[in-house]
């Protein structure tokens, strides 16, 4: 979890979704029940889940990552079965009584959510997340996809964007692409790019303006 905040909080991982914050201006707290050494902000590990419940009330807005695998197609299609959370992470994050948001991947049961691509913001990939938001956050225009995915495993061509999972080709790339250079492999499959949070905290930010005495420097 990421707390945001002149405070801010999310369900972890290698810290994708946290740099979109910190460089809107949040502080960062992250918080995932395994441990995330390469996490470049203030990290507890500790239950997402019961550390919102205790703390949740503390930030200013509090970003949740759950677990995607029970919604995705290469999951389903393996006939395997996952967990449901959104629910229950839902009624803990209304019950904090904070601005929250939480991102899973297209077909999870979010909530009138919106939908960011990699394409919007200039990256080099599609990655498409859906987020549901508990204040309004407008969807810049979605560029057509014109150019190819790579095809997983062999080099990226010229023109080509990357699709960042399994056994992708090209790490270093791919943490440019990511705007990640910390990550490892297995950081980068996992992660979002920071544009997206990026994106939806500005505009969180201009919908609740931060008192002098609590902004960052």
């Amino acid at each position: 979890m990421t707390c945001v905040g002149h405070s801010a909080c999310r369900h972890n991982g290698p810290g994708g979704a946290a740099k979109g914050y910190h460089d809107a201006g949040f502080e960062v707290t992250g918080v995932d029940l395994a441990p995330q050494p390469r996490y470049p902000y203030l990290f507890f590990q500790a239950d997402a889940l019961e550390f919102l419940e205790a703390f949740g009330g503390e930030f200013d807005l509090i970003h949740a990552s759950p677990p995607c695998q029970r919604y995705t197609k290469a999951q389903q299609i393996r006939g395997r079965e996952h967990p449901d959370v959104i629910e229950p992470l839902r009624a803990l994050l209304v019950a904090t009584g904070r601005p929250y948001v939480i991102e899973n991947v297209p077909g999870a049961p979010l909530l009138a959510p919106v939908e960011l691509c990699g394409s919007m913001f200039g990256r080099r990939t599609y990655r498409h997340r859906r987020f549901e938001t508990s204040f309004p956050v407008g969807v810049p225009h979605h560029p057509r996809h014109l150019a190819p995915n790579a095809k997983m495993g062999r080099p990226v061509r010229e023109g080509e964007f990357m699709h960042i999972v399994g056994n992708f080709s090209n790490v270093p790339l791919a943490r440019e692409v990511m705007e990640m250079p910390w990550a490892t492999r297995e950081g980068l499959r996992e992660a979002i790019p920071p544009a997206y949070t990026r994106h939806i905290a500005r505009e969180f930010l201009a919908q609740h303006p931060v008192r002098q005495e609590t902004a960052c420097a």
